[in-house]
């Protein structure tokens, strides 16, 4: 049965994820943390930190690591299976109306409208990753704020927006002072 379950739960993200991954993530965490409560907040957002490190999408990179914590290989491809079915058949017939069909401004109109709720999907994700990274399951306040965490934001945002630099250079420099930080300060 939880196959079943583990199935429905990505086949829901799946069909509703409109944008991508990043947009896919409060629906991940609305199935996962919430609903099901199969993961904490905590634990979501070590979720997330190995399905972005990990090659691939992070929606289908999350539903295997969740199906795999849950239910074994089996879990795991039932998750993944339920997460991009959806996707094989929209972006088939997607494919097909759009063939037949481009050179219609209805179709353009479309794509375009959904722009704005997509970046509005990635900024709630962001937030929510900011939020559970700097302030943890407390509640947002001064006293809570972890201070390394927060400092590696900050740095991260800095050096990716100012300097430039690769994002993987800036993961790696982040979670190497972040480790070093907790060694030193427990």
């Amino acid at each position: 049965m939880i196959y079943l379950k583990l199935f429905l739960s990505f086949l829901q993200v799946g069909l509703f994820s409109i944008g991508g991954g990043y947009a896919a993530l409060p629906l991940i965490q609305s199935q996962v943390v919430e609903e099901n409560g199969w993961l904490s907040m905590s634990e979501f957002t070590d979720l997330i930190t190995i399905a972005e490190m990990t090659p691939g999408p992070i929606t289908i990179n999350s539903a295997t690591f969740v199906g795999i914590r849950i239910a074994g290989v089996t879990g795991a491809v039932s998750a993944t299976i339920g997460c991009i079915l959806p996707a094989f058949i929209f972006a088939s017939l997607l494919a097909f109306v759009y063939y037949r069909y481009r050179k219609l401004s209805v179709i353009k109109s479309i794509l375009e409208s959904l722009r704005p709720a997509v970046v509005a999907l990635i900024a709630s994700a962001g937030l929510t990753i900011l939020r559970a990274a700097v302030f943890g399951e407390a509640e947002i306040s001064f006293d809570n704020i972890r201070w390394i965490e927060a400092g590696c934001f900050a740095a991260a945002f800095l050096i990716l927006r100012k300097c430039r630099w690769n994002p993987i250079l800036a993961m790696i420099l982040c979670g190497a002072a972040g480790l070093g930080l907790h060694l030193l300060f427990p």
